[in-house]
């Protein structure tokens, strides 16, 4: 049994109203545990300020999990596997990883270890990759080992990316948000297509990291009165792997509805959440070419770019959501009009005007010439710069 629209939308608004109520008692807790983050050369904000956000986060999650099980709404998800619970416990593993670090800090390989961990919680539970296309070539079912590699890889990528991406005010949680709120989207229509089965774990998953995104980012934007930390990062990466895999690694549908070029349902993710796979890639690329470690932090991603060029903080976190916004659009539209993509032309023409944007603001070419005032402009607060 498939379950109903507003029975997903019930359970985001749980997530999202636990995660708002929450967040004051992280910021309590903070100062008391060792979690705040002190203004320092790499970052970007001026105040002491909480890390604990990822608690909320967390709370907001479990707390859709259960009222998800004890509606009876979700039967089909609960009963018939035990993917649920190894979800909730590679969701506790990665948030007790990161906070383990916000609180004092671990080296990069006990972190990794830590999130190798989560992800084995997932395959124990059933979470995994079962089918992989690689795009253009034939379906490749993986044994039970390629299987476990390709889930703990996948964990990883999507904890670094979002890991990488939170260095601003609201920019991790807003661009986790707007692709999740897509991604499902975009289950929804593979579950009517009948391309999933109805009690599959996917969209659950998308619809709670919507709510709890959108129940922190009202005390997580500029100026932001709390981070996620590690602890929310590494949380929410978890959550969208598990996700991405219950519906793009559970399709042996060549052809699902989806961009017609692409075949390969784990590539709509990877496009979904372009903005932050990009910026991992360069951060991997650049910090390999200077002959740096791949967790040594620096101030190339590209929000930090982004404020170079000369805007503010604000204007740089909304236009990367903004990319993240047309990127979810180049994937819907076709996806909702079987496999049409006659909304090339619009979606290119924004993507031009977006990035003329980026690049020629008129208020750029102002802070070039004035450059006190592009000083006295300079942004205030930010995340790990990690």
């Amino acid at each position: 049994m498939t379950p109903s629209l507003g029975s997903y939308v019930v359970v985001g608004a749980v997530a999202a109203l636990v995660t708002v109520l929450t967040v004051p008692m992280f910021r309590l807790l903070a100062p008391v545990i060792g979690g705040m983050t002190d203004p320092d050369e790499r970052r970007v904000h001026a105040e002491p300020t909480s890390s604990l956000g990822g608690g909320a986060l967390f709370l907001g999650f479990l707390a859709a999990v259960v009222v998800a099980w004890a509606s009876g709404w979700f039967e089909s998800t609960f009963s018939s596997s035990s993917e649920p619970i190894g979800l909730v416990a590679g969701a506790t593993i990665a948030y007790l990883v990161g906070v383990r670090d916000d609180v004092r800090e671990i080296s990069a390989p006990a972190k990794t270890a830590g999130l190798v961990v989560a992800a084995s919680a997932l395959v124990f539970g059933g979470v995994s990759i079962i089918y992989f296309r690689v795009p253009f070539l034939d379906l490749f079912v993986p044994g039970a080992d390629i299987a476990f590699l390709l889930t703990v890889l996948w964990v990883l990528g999507m904890t670094t990316a979002l890991n990488f991406i939170d260095g601003l005010d609201g920019l991790a949680a807003g661009i986790v948000g707007i692709g999740s709120l897509s991604f499902f989207a975009y289950a929804w229509q593979l579950t009517s297509e009948g391309l999933i089965r109805g009690g599959n774990l996917g969209p659950l998953i998308a619809i709670i990291v919507t709510g709890v995104c959108v129940g922190f980012l009202p005390w997580n934007v500029h100026p932001a009165r709390i981070f996620m930390g590690d602890g929310g990062a590494l949380l929410l990466g978890t959550l969208v792997a598990a996700s991405t895999m219950a519906v793009g690694g559970r399709t042996d549908v060549p052809y699902s509805g989806q961009t017609f070029f692409f075949y390969a349902p784990l590539v709509i993710p990877l496009l979904i959440l372009g903005v932050p796979v990009f910026d991992t890639m360069f951060a991997i690329v650049r910090r390999a070419v200077s002959g740096k470690g791949v967790a040594t932090a620096d101030m190339g991603h590209l929000h930090h770019r982004l404020i170079k060029l000369g805007h503010g903080h604000r204007r740089s976190v909304a236009i990367l959501w903004a990319w993240t916004a047309l990127l979810s659009g180049f994937v819907l539209w076709p996806t909702y009009q079987d496999g049409r993509f006659d909304a090339i032309v619009p979606i290119g023409v924004a993507a031009l005007g977006l990035l003329l944007f980026t690049l020629f603001h008129p208020s750029l070419s102002r802070e070039r010439v004035d450059p006190a005032a592009k000083a006295a402009s300079a942004p205030r607060a930010g995340e790990s710069t990690s």
